[in-house]
Formats: C-alpha cells, structure tokens, sequence
C-alpha cells in the first residue's frame, strides 16, 4: 500500500478513538442528556487552534445522531462580518439536503428562514426590514427549534464563533436567554487564542457564561501519556527513529499537548520533511511535497474560503478534469482537504490561513479576480463578491457590490452587517469615479441607509453621529427635512438630548413640502412635543400630522398621529375619546408593522385602564395574534402585547392562563425587554407564593435602574416581603419606586397603597404615612401638563386601597372605607376584590360584626382557594383561626393542613408515605435543601415536633403520597396547565 494512503487511513482509525478528552464529553452529553430531558442547555466549548475542538463536538454529533437526536451543524468563516446569519444558513442548507431531516419541511413552513438557503427569494423589501426583520427572524429560528423538538431533541452547532457576524452572535444570545423548556442543545466552538482584548466575542462569553444555563468548556493540552498514546494510533513507527532522526518522544515534546500540531509534526517526519519551527512553517512544509499541480489547486482552493465548491474550484483553476481529478486525490489522500456534499474543505482552519498568507500579493490579486469574475457570473452574494473585489483592488465592482449587500442584509435583519457594508461604500465614496451611476443612490440617500441601519442595530449613538455629520452637508431641503425627522426620531428612541430631538424635528417640519415626508415630520414632532409635556402643542401637531397623511397617502403617519392623539387624550381628556382614536388607528393596516402593534397594544390597553376587560382581551389576542403571524412575537410590541394578554388574565382571575403565559418569560434575563417581560411574571409567582420568585427577582436586580422594572419588579417584591411579615424591606422597595416615577404617573397610586400597608403592618403612621397618602391624591387629580381629567377605575379602587390603608394604620379604618374598596376593585379585579374583603372581616370583626366578617371572610377564602392564592388564603386561615370561623362547607374550626402551601402538602403527603428528603427532592424536582426546608415549616405550622407526628396528621387528613389534594401530586412541569 503506498505511504501516503497508508498514512491517511491510520489517521482515519486514530481519529476513531477520542483519547484524553472523555471528561469533557461527558460534560457536553449531560447538557445534551439535561435537553432531551426538557431543560434546554448551551455548552461553550474553546480552546487554542488545532487543539481538538471540531473532532470533540464532532463525536458528541455521532453519539447524538445515533440517539435519533436531531443534529444542525453551521460554520463560521472569516468571512463571518460581511455574509450574515452564515452559521444558521449552512445548518439549514445541509438539513434541507437531508430528506430524513424534521427541519426542512419546519423551514418550508417559514418564509423569512427560506430567504437563507441558496436561491432563496429574499422577497420586495417591506415595512419588516432592519431591526424588524431581525426580530422576525428571531423569532421564526426559535419556533422552528421549539417545533422541532416537540417531535425529536435536537443539537444546534455553531463552529468557529470566533469568526461570527454580529448578527449570529446576537442570534447565539437571544436563543441562550429565550430557550428554557424546549428540548434543544446549542454547542458553540471557538479560539481563545484568537480573542484578542476587544475582540466582539469576549463581551459575548462574559455575558453568557453568567447564565447557569450556559456550560463553559475549555481544552487543555493533552498530557505527554495522551499524547503518546494518540501518535501510537496515528503511525506503526511508534518508538523508532524518524527518518530526519528526531524520536516520535521528540515530536510530543515539540507538539505542546496539541493533537494537530503532533499529527503534523510526525507527517511532516514521514514525508522526509524538514521540522521548522512554527506550526504555519510546518504546515507548509508539507504543502511543499505536493506535486506542482497540486499546489497550485491548494493555493486556489485557500482563496475561496474554509470550503470551496467543485466547479468553483475546476473554474478557478483553469484545469481540465483530469488534471484537476489527480491533483485533487493527491491534496486528500495527504489529508489537506476532505471531501463534502458538493465540494472541499481545508481539513483544519489553519492551512488555510497558512496556504492563504503564503500567496504572492500579484497571485492573491489574481486569483480574487477570478472568484469575483466567476461569482458575478454566477449571481453570487453581493457580500462575498465585494470581499473578492475589494480584496482585488476593484474598488467600483466593490462599492457597487457593498451596496447590493447592504441592501440584502438590511432584508434579511442583518442590520450590523448592513450598516458595515454602507459605511465601506461611503468610504470609498471619493475614490471611484460615477459613484452614484454604480451604487444607483446617491451618497445622502447611502448615509441615511447606514444610519438606519445602525439604529436598527441598537448602536444609536453611531446612527446620531452620521445623521449629524450629514446634516451638515446638505443642500437639498428634502433630504435635509429627513436627515432631521430621522435624527429626531432617533434621539427619541435612544433617550438623548431633548432639545437637540425637539429643534431637529421642528427644523423638519419648516422643511418638508406637502408631502407624505411632512405628515411623517409632524408624527415625529408631535412624539417629541409629548415627551416635553407640551401637550398643547402636542395635539395641534399630531392633528395637522393626521391631515396632511390623509392628504398626501401616508398610512403610516396617520397612523402614528392617531396614535399620539389618543395617547393625549387619554392623559387630559376623556378615556372613551382615547378610545375611539386608537379604535380608529386599528381599522387596518398601516404598512409599518412596527406602528401597526404600537397601535393595537395602546389601544387594548386604554380599554384595559377603562375597566374593560373583556374588550381589552379580544383586542389583544388579534394583536398577539398579528404578531404571531407576521413573525414579530418577540418585537417590542409583540412582547408588550403578550404582557398585557398577561396582565388582563391575572387581573380577570384566569391565573392558570397567566401562568402559562409565563411560561415563556425567561428568568435568567440579560436586556431591558427580557427583565420587563419577566417582571410581570412576578404577579402571579407572589400571588401563589411560588419559591421561582426568589430567583427571578435576583436577576432583575441589575435592571432596577429601569423605570418600568423598578416599578413592577420592586413592587412585587415589596408585596412579597409584606407577606413574609418585613414591612421595613418592603417600604425601602416603594422608597425606591417613587424616586423613578414622575409625581403625576398614577402608578404612583398602587405604590403609595402599597406603602401604606407596610405603614400600618409595623404599626406606623403619622408623617410618612400622610406623605404617601397625598402622593396618591395628586397624582390621581394631576395627570400629563395639567389636572387629570379622568381616573380609570383601576385607579379610582387603588385611591380607595390607599385611603383605608392610611386609616388602618392611623387605627381608624372604620368598615365603611374597606367597603368602598371591594365596591370599586369589583369591576372585574378578582383578586384585589378578595385581597379588599379580607381587610374588611378584619374591620367588621373589631366593629363587632361577626356574622357579617364571616361572610366576607368566606367569599375571600373562596376566591383565594380558585386562585391558588396561597400568601392571601395563609392570612385569611390565621384570621379565621383566631376568629374561629369555618371554611366553607366545614362544621367545625378550621383543618390542620389549612395553613399549608400546595407545595408543602405536596412534600408532607411524601414525608407521611416514609420517603427521605434526598427522594422527596428527586419526585418534586427540587434540591434536597429545600425539602428539609418544607419540613420545618411544615412541623412548625402543624405544631408538632417530629416527622413521625406530622406523618400522623396528614393520615389522619386522609393525606398520601398518590393524593395529597385529592389527586395526583402535581410534577412542576404541570402546574402551569392545572
């Protein structure tokens, strides 16, 4: 058999056997294993070039394939920053080629994801483009993954992230943070070597391997044993002399524990080559024992890329196929490239780059030429031809090529890559003749593009720097009225100085003709003007915003000023008119999707701050609904929607409905959307006294600084605290709340309520509770620029909280003022309703009452018991204990295991079938330090003192193991859908 196959098919078996890596694969299974379980996992895996990353995650890919697991497997290439969503699109081509592959007919399913396999249409650019179209891919990647898993587990790969775009790696971060219960692994590899100290992936790690989520993996060398025993494997000269004579010992002293280094090194001692000393030396070296023809299809084959396409290559070239054919079987059988689907590929990311550095700058120039000259012809990526020509000095071919991909990626929702590609065509604006004829815009048009586009990527500050430099040269008063609207807009968003946003979007307005750029000035003036609390001024400029739309066609401006007028309404005027506004906004659509949800939320909301529940709820479903269908579940609307249809369930009574709506809140939050979207979880997880409140609060300490997170989290958490019996903790959350709230905000109200309660818990009042107390007043009476014309009726029954709580702790609550909270909370609030009831048994029982406290006591247990309000039924037990009232349908005082939680009689029905705590934790899900926890609350409450004596009472509860409520013992899993 000759050498050179020989030497490959030993590697071949060596490759077989994965030696001194068996602790690392068995961290990686159990995040797979921990997946197919139903807890999605995200293992990082880095480690020097060469040092056996891919042959690692490769074997965990194996081993999953002949589990049935689903595999997707993307790479990253050095072309990774200008060909965006690279990764997801390699996987999605090889399991579209896979006709046994679940995630080809879930992509046939799904537009936007078609638009990434090659031929894909990317479709006519719409109102989903930019940072909307990013979040409807987003969105489509992980209902295909959820979709996907609900059938087969599955393992998504991401090679190389060292070379990710922008985009992928926001991909990467978005999925980590969104997928909890799915059944899906994300593996990513990357070089530590490569990450330099501003390298874009370091940020990326540091955030993610903060999440318990995440598993972090990084390769050491291998040890002179490991070493040893692999080249054992790789060549039957093991023990002898090379025939430059340096021992087989002498290449696992100069490998350093890298596995490719030492394969290369005793190769290079087989092939009578020479040992230089760097690996990118060596591995030229061996290059050099190709034949001429060989090496020359090598040199071509590094100019493509990591991989190259066999007619791409033949083409290149310039070989006819037998040449080509015996040149390429010589540069395999070496084991310098294998053989894919289509084509080849550099066995190792670092000969390539060494075959590619050796180039000549003439050949380099040469050979990107071609590609370019080939692609073009083949109507290839416009970001990969503009890498070729501008890597060939074809700077107008370039400029006109960045454009093209500009506008690509701005379709695709690459908005960081599409800004990259603009900025590189202004850049070589200057130095290409005709360029407006080539780029087919002109310059002002191309900076405003790359403006948007780093706007959609969230780097405002960038956006408002070009906007700025463009604006100051301009002449044309058109651009120039939208080169203003975009900055004032812009500001807006990003919260930056209002006066500059304000004299930017009025300096539009003076500009713009009558035109539908006009009514879009004034939509955006009106928006800045109600920001500044010129509510006056607002309206009039929102209702010449609504008239000139009509006049000139802008759908989208009409909209928007409807928006903004029924926003104002609602602040100074009526809250039906608001309603009708916004009604009017929602008739139909837009063509700005983005404007479309602002509209529909608003409005379910205002009828939601009406009291109109039901109204409120049909509204939002078609929002949520719209959403959906375009994509757009996880855009700012989309989300905001989805915490309203929360909302509107916990405050009707549907808590289950609610539950399983959080469902999808992740806890391990990492932006500003995912701790808003997450606060409101909190709801519900106090209302019941879920444990899981614990953990998401902690997580949603770092966004406090957040207005809306502060106001919802904090105030859960100070709720939390009121029932745990910490009125001090609780009133240092509302202290904090109200130092973020404008004193008009009539969330203020429920705040001030709040605070009162924890007065009167730790028996305070005077000063501080006056001064809560007025609070509430005001901001009831005072709303946005001036006295609140209406207070919804939420806010009318937390005034009325507020009051009694003030009496309460002032010690003359009198039940007449708890009356005129269960009168006002009753419009559909079912919980605060009872929350009211309870404080008024309280108030009847010290006027003397009973029969009455009783009956008020009985409707509030009720509901607590529907609700599974397990805080509110705690203290209407203890109430009813020391009143010695019954449950209903009970003759007698109350039962043993009243006053304890779901969870704890679920832990008592165990401790009484004789299981231990370690048992106990395993059936429940939960570790065995809560368990002993459980128990000494659970002996506390039942007032005994031994394991034995609580096991005596739940018999005699007729409490087991297999019905400790009468039936099954719920798994966590399936207490959201009870």
């Amino acid at each position: 058999m000759p050498r050179d196959i020989l030497t490959s098919v030993m590697a071949r078996s060596a490759q077989k056997v994965l030696i001194g890596r068996s602790g690392e694969l068995d961290r990686l299974l159990g995040v797979l294993d921990a997946a197919a379980g139903g807890l999605a996992g995200v293992a990082l895996v880095g480690g020097d070039a060469g040092i056996g990353k891919t042959r690692l995650v490769g074997e965990l890919c194996d081993l999953a394939q002949r589990r049935g697991i689903v595999t997707l497997i993307g790479q990253c290439a050095e072309l990774g920053d200008a060909l965006p969503y690279l990764p997801l699109a390699d996987a999605l081509r090889g399991a579209a080629a896979d006709p046994g592959n679940p995630v080809g007919r879930a992509v046939e399913a799904r537009p936007v994801l078609q638009r990434l396999l090659p031929g894909g249409d990317p479709g006519p650019a719409d109102a989903t483009a930019g940072a909307l179209a990013q979040q409807r891919l987003f969105g489509s990647v992980l209902d295909m993954l959820a979709e996907v898993a609900a059938d087969r587990p599955v393992l998504f790969v991401f090679e190389d992230l060292h070379w990710a775009d922008r985009s992928t790696r926001d991909l990467l971060v978005f999925l980590t943070r969104m997928l909890q219960r799915e059944r899906v692994c994300l593996v990513g590899t990357y070089r530590t070597d490569d990450l330099h100290r501003r390298h874009p992936l370091r940020q990326v790690l540091a955030e993610l391997q903060r999440l318990p989520l995440v598993t972090g993996i990084e390769l050491r060398p291998l040890g002179d044993d490991e070493m040893t025993e692999y080249l054992s494997l790789l060549s039957d000269t093991f023990g002898s002399e090379g025939n430059d004579g340096i021992p087989v010992g002498g290449v696992v002293e100069r490998a350093g524990g890298n596995p490719f280094f030492a394969e290369e090194l005793l190769a290079a001692a087989e092939d009578h080559t020479r040992l230089p000393g760097t690996l990118a030396d060596l591995l030229l070296a061996r290059v050099e024992t190709l034949s001429d023809t060989a090496r020359q299809v090598l040199r071509v084959a590094a100019v493509a890329g990591r991989r190259v396409d066999h007619d791409l290559l033949r083409a290149a070239s310039g070989l006819a196929d037998l040449p080509l054919e015996e040149a390429l079987r010589e540069i395999v059988s070496r084991r310098l490239l294998t053989t894919g689907r289509d084509g080849y590929a550099f066995r190792h990311a670092l000969l390539q780059e060494a075959v590619y550095d050796d180039l000549l700058p003439g050949e380099r120039t040469r050979l990107h030429t071609a590609f370019a000259e080939l692609l073009a012809a083949e109507g290839g990526s416009p970001a990969e031809l503009a890498h070729h020509y501008l890597a060939s000095h074809d700077l107008p071919a370039a400029l006109r090529a960045s454009v093209e991909a500009g506008r690509l990626a701005v379709e695709l929702g690459a908005p960081a890559e599409a800004h990259r590609h603009f900025e590189r065509a202004l850049e070589l604006w200057d130095k290409v003749p005709d360029a407006e004829s080539l780029a087919r815009e002109t310059r002002p048009r191309i900076a405003l593009a790359s403006a948007a586009a780093a706007a959609d990527s969230g780097d405002y500050h960038r956006a408002v720097a070009q906007l700025r430099r463009l604006r100051e040269h301009l002449d044309d008063p058109a651009l120039l009225a939208r080169t203003n609207e975009r900055l004032a807009y812009y500001l807006a968003d990003a919260d930056g100085d209002r006066e500059e946003m304000t004299r930017a979007a009025r300096d539009a307005v003076g500009l713009a003709s009558e035109s539908p750029l006009l009514a879009q000035a004034l939509a955006t003036y009106a928006r800045t003007l109600y920001y500044l609390y010129e509510v006056g001024e607002a309206r009039a400029t929102a209702a010449r915003a609504l008239e000139v739309a009509r006049a000139t066609g802008a759908p989208d401006a009409e909209t928007s000023a409807l928006v903004s007028l029924g926003l104002i309404e609602e602040e100074t005027g009526s809250a039906a008119r608001a309603e009708e506004l916004l009604a009017r906004a929602t008739v139909r659509l837009s063509g700005d999707l983005s404007i479309d949800l602002r509209a529909r939320f608003n409005h379910a909301r205002v009828q939601y701050e009406r009291g109109e529940l039901r109204a409120a709820a049909e509204i939002v479903e078609a929002g949520v609904e719209l959403a959906r269908e375009t994509g757009l579940t996880w855009s700012t609307f989309g989300t905001d929607m989805r915490f309203l249809q929360y909302l509107i369930h916990y405050a009707d009574g549907d808590w289950d409905a609610a539950e399983r709506l959080a469902a999808g809140f992740g806890v391990r939050v990492g932006t500003r959307a995912e701790a808003t979207l997450s606060s409101f979880a909190l709801f519900v997880e106090v209302g019941r006294g879920r444990p899981g409140a614990d953990e998401r609060l902690r997580w949603l300490s770092r966004f406090w600084s957040d207005e809306l997170v502060t106001y919802m989290a904090r105030a859960m958490a100070a709720e939390l605290a009121l029932w745990r019996g910490d009125p001090d903790t609780a009133l240092e959350h509302v202290d904090a709340i109200i130092s973020v709230l404008e004193p008009f905000d009539p969330g203020l109200i429920r705040i001030a309520a709040t605070g009162l309660w924890a007065l009167a818990d730790a028996g305070r009042s005077g000063e501080r509770a006056d001064d809560l107390l007025r609070r509430a007043r005001w901001a009831a009476a005072n709303g946005l620029g001036g006295p609140r014309a209406e207070l919804g009726p939420e806010g009318r029954a937390w005034l009325a909280r507020a009051e009694a709580e003030w009496h309460r702790a002032a010690g003359t609550a009198v039940p007449g003022v708890w009356r005129r909270c269960v009168e006002a909370f009753g419009s559909g609030f079912v919980y605060e309703e009872a929350r009211s009831r309870w404080r008024l048994a309280q108030s009847l029982l010290e006027a003397g009452d009973r029969d009455e406290a009783h009956s008020e006591w009985r409707r509030a247990l009720a509901v607590a018991d529907a609700l599974g309000a397990e805080p509110l039924r705690g203290a209407l037990t203890e109430l009813g204990r020391r009143a010695r009232f019954t449950e209903p349908g009970d003759d007698a005082s109350p039962r043993p295991l009243a006053a304890l939680t779901s969870r704890e009689r679920e832990v008592l029905a165990h401790v009484a079938a004789g299981l231990p705590n370690r048992e106990i934790g395993e059936r429940l899900f939960i570790s065995q330090k809560t368990v002993s926890v459980h128990v000494s609350n659970i002996l506390a409450k039942l007032g005994v003192t031994s394991r034995g004596q609580a096991a005596a009472v739940a018999h005699q509860e007729g409490l087991t193991a297999t019905s400790p409520d009468g039936q099954a013992p719920a798994r966590p899993g399936r207490r959201a859908s009870r």
